[in-house]
């Protein structure tokens, strides 16, 4: 038995690691697995982790636990793959492991088989997975900086280690490693979506104080940048229940990384695409969007008026993001209390949201190069919509 203060630990933990996020199919049981992750090397399926001797981890020692948490090797000596981020989850400490194991050990267990992956050859052997981690896989748990607060180390550790923050939001090699130096939280793309970088916010279009930052990853929301959507809509439903000094930490430290100023453009912003309509770009969002984004100077509809002045996914270098939230909404939002955006993939075109894209972005981004192929992404957007 364990006791309610190690249990509420261990929620933490699993809330912080965003556990459930990966270990649950959309309107299933958490943490029975079975959620389908595409990779550059084939489709992967999420394990059960519930208490189940038979389909899930019920019959797991502890030592078996902590060997896939820091080394990537399930409880049959089967090498896993690193989709499963056990390059980041090697720097959990000792208690938090244990606090963890507890807390899963603690539900009701499932039953329930995960799918079986579709790996391409030669992915899909997976001895060869110990050579990967013996390029990749670094050892040991998060050792603190002396030299920095503790409240900078603790948002180190969240970071790098539970949160796993670089899974998304760094680049990967070809062999699809994170990249690390320069590279480190330097953005990527996730389900078709992107994931900014996160190594130079205050450089970035719209900069990211730390108390911005702290107010989106609490509640989803930023009045200078936007609502949290896509995959970043569920990790914030777990961070919110995090302890408050904990999402600071990690808003502290995120703040704290310097980056690499980004080189001005020397010429001017190419023209707007020649297929697409300012005008009736202009038409939609009047239409369609501005009753809720109307930058403070109408009700606030569905919870919150974002501006999309300050939007981040308007001022990015891809229209990605904006095109996916426009067209498949925001259905299930971050927080209860941001209500949900409807998707219009039923009342606009392709060539309707290209316009408005393009609109958008030559009115509120006019600094930065014009969107090219909108309608062809949309079209692209429409058909592969992720997750969402």
């Amino acid at each position: 038995s364990w006791s309610a203060a190690m249990l509420e630990r261990g929620r933490q933990v699993a809330a912080a690691g965003d556990c459930a996020v990966c270990h649950t199919v959309s309107g299933g049981k958490a943490n029975a697995g079975g959620l389908a992750m595409d990779t550059p090397f084939g489709t992967l399926y999420s394990t059960n982790i519930t208490p189940d001797p038979e389909t899930g981890i019920g019959r797991w020692s502890f030592a078996a636990f902590e060997r896939a948490m820091r080394e990537g090797i399930s409880r049959d000596g089967r090498h896993l793959y690193p989709a499963f981020p056990y390059t980041s989850f090697r720097n959990i400490n000792d208690a938090d492991m244990q606090a963890l194991y507890a807390y899963l050990m603690s539900q009701t267990p499932v039953r329930q088989e995960a799918p079986a992956n579709q790996m391409r050859f030669p992915f899909n052997q997976r001895p060869l997975m110990a050579g990967w981690n013996a390029l990749f896989l670094q050892r040991g748990e998060y050792q603190p900086y002396p030299q920095r607060s503790a409240q900078w180390n603790r948002g180190a550790y969240l970071v790098d280690g539970l949160g796993h923050c670089t899974a998304c939001h760094s680049p990967r090699n070809l062999m699809g490693a994170e990249k690390g130096g320069s590279s480190y939280l330097a953005g990527g793309m996730v389900d078709g979506w992107e994931a900014p970088a996160l190594n130079a916010l205050g450089k970035s279009s719209t900069p990211w104080s730390e108390d911005e930052l702290f107010n989106y990853l609490s509640t989803g929301f930023s009045e200078k940048h936007g609502v949290a959507a896509g995959p970043m809509g569920p990790v914030v439903s777990e961070l919110a229940t995090l302890p408050k000094s904990d999402v600071r930490a990690i808003a502290h430290y995120l703040s704290s990384l310097d980056g690499e100023p980004q080189a001005l453009a020397a010429n001017a912003a190419p023209q707007v695409d020649s297929h697409v309509s300012l005008n009736n770009g202009e038409r939609v969002f009047k239409g369609a969007c501005l009753a809720c984004h109307s930058d403070g100077l109408g009700p606030k509809l569905f919870g919150v008026s974002p501006s999309m002045a300050v939007n981040s996914n308007v001022h990015s270098d891809l229209p990605d993001n904006l095109l996916r939230v426009v067209l498949h909404g925001i259905p299930t939002p971050a927080t209860r209390d941001l209500g949900y955006m409807p998707g219009f993939k039923d009342s606009l075109s392709d060539r309707q949201v290209a316009d408005l894209a393009a609109y958008l972005r030559h009115r509120f981004a006019a600094d930065k190069p014009a969107w090219q192929g909108l309608a062809s992404k949309a079209a692209q957007v429409r058909a592969n919509p992720g997750s969402h």
